[in-house]
Formats: structure tokens, sequence, C-alpha cells
């Protein structure tokens, strides 16, 4: 099995080897055939890589213990569904997975645009297939994962204890697939530079490919914090780690392009900010990669050092220069066709939008490799923690979740004052009379918790604004109802409101983060059997220890009684769990008792033999909130990216040959 999978990932490698030159020659040489050879290409590296991805999935719900790679990330005791997940849960595994998902983006892109884009296509799929190759080279010579071992042992060494969870069957794929799918806007990028096609066209044809990759890469994140508030047990979901660092980054830029790119569509202006916003998104998605393979930076999420790190740095510096060359070649072809007409225009607002995401994206990269700047020049690697991001990213994310109300409710070229005092007064004063509520019902102690809820009621205001003022519009023009008239607004403008329920669902996660971050309550305690613990409204009564037994695991359970105004609403077990294998390494199960106003979050720390236990407690408010804020924004991202309706056909009866038509 070791052989025919490593002999089909070579397979792979060498077909999209022949891609990358038979697609740009065959188009310079005007020889449809070499590219409709290479499109086929690019089909057979689908099949290939998925080939070999089912054979290394095999070899581990087989359990064949003969590949290094099985052996050293699964066991007998594992559960099925643990086994299956445990394909990427190494670096080897998860460039198998990284190479196999792009050869799907890949084919999807050839299939849907046999017919389309014949200009640019071979372009696309070079650069589409030549990133495959960079991958292949890594996995066929540098990373297998089908490397043999020596002597098969009887049973596998098993999974990092981290990893035994739930989220390990949705976080890491949906964050790899995130990175890999800003290739294909990239591709088409790369392209139009190639060939000087650098017109609209290009836009149009990446827009629902981009969208998608955000969705893809921000549903990543947020999966990222929902594990780690639920495995890390520290009471929060955010820490600016490096690698959740590397992960947001990418993803911060890939929003300001969605943004920028409409001031392309609709004034031809941000030529050369859009082409490169996209090349640093996708080489910030290979930087993120970087990081987490090459161990260069501590963090809880990465995988131990390596030597697979010098190829990255190899290929994303190809990448860089590659891309900023082409991007100064083709400067001439890349000049705006309108100029800024006046600051209080949609314009202005979303290039300030875009100047606050660079800002914040440059703060999160210098903040990374803090670390490795000050090794080089001081022989010591220093680190930045939360207390920096936090000063410094927090007053930036602020100002863009105002701009998310200002951008909407500005016109495009120049507002006059009437505009503006018909658009932004109902708001603004929505906006008031929330910040005077909360100073008089929680008092003036946390300044930016009452400004970022005020900016979220301003945007809230925003976009219920926009749904009413459509609806009506829609209703006196067409006779329909409200609510028909509201469903028409949205099917005939899935992209503008569809944006708008983005930003719902965005200023949902602002508010639940503000809240969790300046209203979170702390306790440590330390408890015998029979005593309690109170914060908050919570009483929580420790009655002992369990010692359970689990397939390959022993579990050290703490059973608590949580108690409110006397009486018991819930009970709590919060426990460690020791790994076969890893018995120095204990894991940590959160109990967590979630509501729509908080969360009470109980962390066992340790005990005692006399059955004593130490508990960090935590009451963390709204924080159900940031995972149905994340829902509502990926439901306005698919209505945005929903396709156009098709004009309706309507049958006009026609008057008859020779008969009079009577009018009123």
């Amino acid at each position: 099995m070791a052989d025919f999978g490593q002999i089909v990932v070579v397979a792979a490698l060498l077909v999209a080897l022949y891609t990358v030159v038979a697609a740009p020659l065959g188009a310079r040489a005007g020889a449809p055939e070499l590219v409709r050879s290479a499109r086929n290409g690019v089909l057979a590296v689908t099949g290939l890589l998925t080939l070999a991805s089912a054979t290394l999935l095999a070899a581990f719900l087989s359990h064949d213990f003969s590949i290094r790679y099985v052996a050293e990330h699964s066991s007998r005791d594992m559960s099925p569904s643990l086994v299956a997940a445990a394909f990427y849960s190494g670096q080897q595994g998860s460039l198998l997975y990284w190479a196999w998902a792009l050869s799907i983006f890949s084919a999807i892109v050839v299939l849907q645009n046999r017919r389309t884009n014949q200009a640019i296509m071979p372009y696309v799929m070079a650069t589409l297939m030549g990133v495959m190759a960079f991958f292949g080279v890594l996995l066929g010579f540098v990373a297998s994962p089908f490397e043999p071992m020596a002597v098969a042992p009887a049973e596998g060494r098993g999974l990092n204890p981290l990893l035994y969870d739930s989220g390990m069957l949705y976080h890491p794929p949906m964050l790899l697939a995130g990175y890999m799918s800003w290739s294909v806007p990239f591709a088409f990028a790369i392209a139009a530079l190639i060939t000087g096609r650098v017109d609209a066209e290009w836009i149009k044809a990446t827009r629902r490919y981009a969208l998608v990759a955000w969705v893809i890469l921000g549903v990543g994140n947020l999966l990222g914090a929902w594990w780690a508030y639920r495995v890390l047990g520290w009471g929060g979901y955010w820490g600016w780690d490096p690698v959740e660092n590397s992960a947001i980054m990418p993803w911060f830029l890939g929003t300001a392009y969605i943004h920028s790119v409409m001031i392309q569509e609709r004034r031809g202006m941000l030529k050369v900010w859009n082409m490169a916003l996209i090349l640093v998104t996708f080489l910030l998605c290979i930087f993120g990669t970087f990081i987490v393979r090459s161990g260069v930076i501590s963090s809880v999420h990465s995988f131990a050092q390596s030597g697979i790190g010098p190829y990255f740095l190899a290929f994303l510096s190809f990448a860089v220069i590659g891309s900023l060359g082409l991007l100064f070649y083709r400067l001439p072809l890349l000049r705006s066709d309108n100029q800024l007409d006046s600051v209080l225009s949609r314009e202005a607002s979303f290039l300030l939008n875009n100047l606050l995401f660079v800002a914040l994206v440059f703060a999160t990269f210098w903040g990374t490799i803090f670390p490795l700047v000050s090794e080089a020049f001081q022989g010591v690697k220093l680190t930045v923690g939360p207390p920096f991001f936090n000063q410094v990213n927090g007053p930036l994310m602020l100002g863009l979740i105002f701009l998310m109300g200002v951008g909407p409710l500005m016109p495009w070229r120049k507002a006059s004052r009437q505009t503006l005092a018909r658009n932004f007064g109902p708001p603004l004063a929505f906006a008031g009379a929330t910040g005077a509520a909360l100073l008089v019902s929680v008092g003036p102690d946390r300044p930016p918790a009452l400004v970022a809820f005020s900016c979220c009621a301003f945007v809230l205001a925003t976009v219920v604004q926009e749904f009413w003022r459509g609806a009506i519009a829609r209703h006196h023009a067409t006779g329909e109802s409200y609510p028909m008239a509201l469903l028409g607004l949205v099917q005939r403008n899935n992209r503008r409101y569809g944006g708008y329920v983005v930003h719902l669902g965005v200023i949902v996660i602002a508010a639940a983060v503000t809240a969790s971050s300046f209203y979170q309550l702390e306790r440590q305690a330390k408890l015998r059997p029979g005593e309690a613990v109170s914060i908050g409204e919570y009483r929580l009564t420790y009655t002992g220890l369990r010692d359970l037994a689990e397939p390959g695991a022993r579990v050290v359970q703490a059973q608590m009684a949580v108690e409110v105004d006397g009486r018991l609403v819930d009970g709590l077990a919060p426990d460690k769990r020791f790994y076969r294998n890893f018995e120095r390494q204990p894991s940590t199960s959160v109990a967590i008792r979630s509501t729509a106003l908080e969360d009470l979050y109980v962390v066992l720390v340790g005990w005692e033999a006399d059955g004593s236990a130490s508990f960090l407690v935590f009451v963390n408010p709204l924080v159900v909130w940031l995972w149905i804020g994340g829902i509502v924004a990926v439901l306005g991202a698919v209505v945005a990216m929903w396709p156009d309706p098709r004009p309706r056909t309507v049958s006009v009866r026609q008057p008859v040959r020779g008969m009079a038509v009577s009018r009123a």
C-alpha cells in the first residue's frame, strides 16, 4: 500500500509539471489541442490525488502500521472518526490534504471555465499546477505520508492528546481548505498580469471564488476559536498565538479586497491596490503554512521544528519575487480610470476601511515575527503577548466596525449635506441612545466597551434602515406586501443585501467579543469535597473526584453541583485525561454551561491525595452569540454568492391584425 501510494503521488507531480508547461505553450502557439490536454492534465491530477488520499485513508482505517505516518498518528483504541481525522493530523497528511483540496478546486475552475475566459485560462491552469507541483515535490521526496517502517509495530502511538476532540473533524480541514482556496483568485491575478488582460473581466471571473475562499477561511478561524475555547482551558477563545495570527491575517486582507474590488467594478479605481491585495493574501496563506510547519516560532498549534521549513521559505520567496515582478511590469496597464471626487463618498469610506485592514495586518504580522527579529538582532527570542495585540488592534477593529455602518450610508462620488443628514440621523440617534442606556445600566468604568457597543448599535441601525427603505420602495413600486417586497429585494440585489446580513453577523460577533473580554468574571479556588465557590450568581459545590477508564486513556473527573439562588440548576464534570504514550501530557476537558446570556466555564487544574482539587472558574458573557454571529455571517455570504436570478420571460398578448385597439 505504501509503494502504491507513493507511485500515485509522484505520477500526480509529473502530470502537474506537464500541465505547467503545456498550458501556456499551447496558448502562445495557438494550439488548442495542447491547451485541451493541459485541461485534462488538471483533471488527471485530481483523480490521482483522490486515489492517493483514499489509499492513505484506507491505511489508517485498516491500521496498517507498516506505514510510518499511520503508526505515529493513530492507534487501535481510537474511534473510527478520529482515525479518519488522523489523516491530516500530522505534517505529511496535512500536506496531502492541502494538495488534494487544491486539485479539487482546480478541477472545478477548469470545468466551470471551459467555454469562458479562454485567453487567461491556460495561465490560470499553469499557476494552479505550479503551486501543486511544489506540494508534489514535498510529498514525493521530502515529507512523504507513505514512508514505510523497517519493522511494523503491533500498535500505533496515537494522536496528540490535544487532538482527541470532535473539533478535529472540522477545524483543521476547513482551515487548510481556507488557505488553499485563495490559490484560485491568485491564479487568476497572475494570469491577468501575464496576459496583460487586467481589465474588469478577471475581477468578474474571480468574484465568487474570492468570496468562497473568504467564507472557508473565516469558518476555519471561527472553528479554531471554538476548539480553543473548549479544549485549551484558559477561559478564552483567541490568544493571538502565532498560528492563530497566521490564519487571521489573510482573512483580514481578503476582507479588504472584497470591499475595495467594488470600487474597481463601479468606478474603475484601485486597480493596482486590488491586484496587490490578491497577491499578498495568497502569500500570507503560504506564510501561515510555513509558520505552522517550520516550527520557527513556538505555538501550541504548530508542528515540531522540521526540515520542511526551508522549502516553504524558498517557495514563498519565489512567489513574492515573481508576483511583485509581474505587478511592476504591468503598472502602466493598471492606471485608474477615475480619481477620488470627495472624502465624503462611498469610495473614500471603503478606502479608509482598506487602510485600517492593512494596518491591522501589519501590526499582527510584526507582533508575530518579532521573536525572529529580536533573535536576529539581539540573540534572544522576545515574544509579545495578547496585551500588545489588544492595545494595538483593538482601536483598529473599533474603527472598522464603525465604518461598516458608514459605507452603506454614503453615496458614490460625493455626498450632499441633505443626504448625510437623512442617512446618518436615525442610526446615530440609535447609537447614542444605546450608549446612554448602557452608561446608566452598567456604569462608566469600561469606556472602550461602551464605545464598542454603541458602534455595534450604529451598524445594526444602518442595516435595519437599508432593509426597511428598500422594502418600502419596492412595496410602492410593485404593490407587493412588505414581506414579499423584502424577499424580492434580497433576490434582486442578493450581493448587496447578503453583504448587509454579513455585517449583521459581524456586529453580533463584535458584541460577543466585547462582552466576554470586558465583563468576564474569574475565580481560582482550592476546594475539599463539600466546599463551594461563588462567582456571579452561581454557587459551585465540589462533591469529589472519580477515576474512570476509557479506551486508551485514564480520566480523572471532578463532580460539581451548580446552584443559582439556592436552587440546583446543573451538574458539571471537568476532567483531565491521560492517554497511553502521553502520560506526561494530560489534556483538559472543560465543563461549560451555556445560556443565551453567559457561559459558566470550569477547569480542573489539579488535585491532591486527600481529595482536594484546584479549579479555574469563569463567567463569560454572551459567548454563545459569537458562534451565532458566525452562522449569520456565513448565511449572508451564501446569499451574496447566490447566482443572480435569470430574467423571466413574460408572454404578451398581441392584438389581432386589423382590430382597433381601444384607448381609455
